[in-house]
């Protein structure tokens, strides 16, 4: 039984990296998103109640077709330039900056250089598009 564990894993690498990804991002997201953002991801968490600004359903940003990797990317690191000067969600890129850098590529393919705590966040949002 290990050791088909082990063939498969090293079979799908990538995949695997995914997944510890994506698992960092949910640890990420409940440390840092869900009180205002939900459990789930869904606009429910409980700072709703004492914020003026509307949260949105992060499970609905496929809703309108591909992932928007980049778009999210940069409304959590500041580089949406509304944010940088001031918006409704707290930037958070000084807070995930540092260590290693990370590779994820928008629903076009182009490669977006992010720090590996955005990426993870990124494709735990991902993976919980309704």
């Amino acid at each position: 039984m290990r050791l088909a564990i082990l063939i498969a894993f090293l079979a799908c690498p990538a995949a695997a990296q995914d997944a510890a990804r994506v698992s960092e991002g949910a640890g990420l997201f409940q440390d840092f998103c869900a009180a205002c953002h939900g459990v789930e991801a869904r606009g429910d968490g409980p700072m709703t109640e004492v914020l003026s600004v509307e949260i949105p359903d992060l499970t609905r940003l496929s809703t309108g077709g591909a992932f928007p990797h980049f778009d999210v990317a940069a409304k959590i690191d500041g580089r949406d330039p509304v944010l940088s000067h001031g918006g409704a969600m707290p930037v958070w890129g000084s807070v995930f900056e540092g260590g290693e850098s990370a590779f994820i590529r928008t629903e076009s393919g182009q490669p977006i250089v992010t720090s590996e705590p955005i990426a993870a966040l990124v494709a735990w949002l991902e993976s919980v598009q309704d």
